[in-house]
């Protein structure tokens, strides 16, 4: 009987030391987003500096970048070694977002975002995932930049990116 009530007690104790581990661990969404607002913001920031290190360290190494050009579909390296030589000149971009919306998987463990921007470029959008790593960090695995088009304008553009988008497609034929 003895023996009964300390393996008892012990399986209480390990279940309630496992629970207690699993509530520890359990973050709120509210925290999620103040933590991904908090990357986002930094990471849009380091590029207006110019800080490589920073910009390129939001980014998990399996990333993927998406820019405005139909061609610009990089990895991180790819990404990182045409940036590079803006940042080593001082001047890459200065992206300040307008609004941002950020949505959370059941788990809590990746997160989609969309943000309204202001740019160079005029107003842009970007949209992106998050997956946390093994050290428990955010990383940007997936990002995506567009220009935003009013539909007033649409028309204008087609015509004027017909003669590139014909090049470019065909490529694919």
């Amino acid at each position: 009987m003895k023996n009964f009530l300390l393996l008892f007690s012990l399986s209480v104790f390990i279940f309630t030391a496992c629970n207690e581990k699993k509530e520890a661990q359990k973050i709120s969404i509210k925290e999620i987003k103040t933590e991904v607002n908090l990357l986002l913001n930094n990471w849009h920031n380091a590029a207006a500096e110019a800080n490589y290190e920073n910009y390129f360290n939001s980014l998990a190494n399996t990333s993927i970048y998406i820019g405005t050009d139909a061609s610009e579909n990089w990895t991180k390296k790819e990404f990182s070694n045409f940036c590079k030589p803006y940042f080593d000149k001082g001047k890459a971009w200065d992206f300040k977002p307008l609004e941002r919306n950020i949505y959370t998987s059941n788990n809590n463990e990746i997160v989609w975002f969309d943000e309204l921007l202001n740019t160079w470029m005029g107003t842009c959008r970007g949209s992106g995932v998050l997956e946390k790593n093994k050290n428990n960090e955010w990383k940007i695995k997936h990002y995506v930049l567009s220009v935003e088009i009013p539909n007033n304008d649409i028309r204008k553009v087609i015509d004027i990116k017909k003669v590139q988008d014909s090049l470019f497609l065909s490529k694919f034929k």
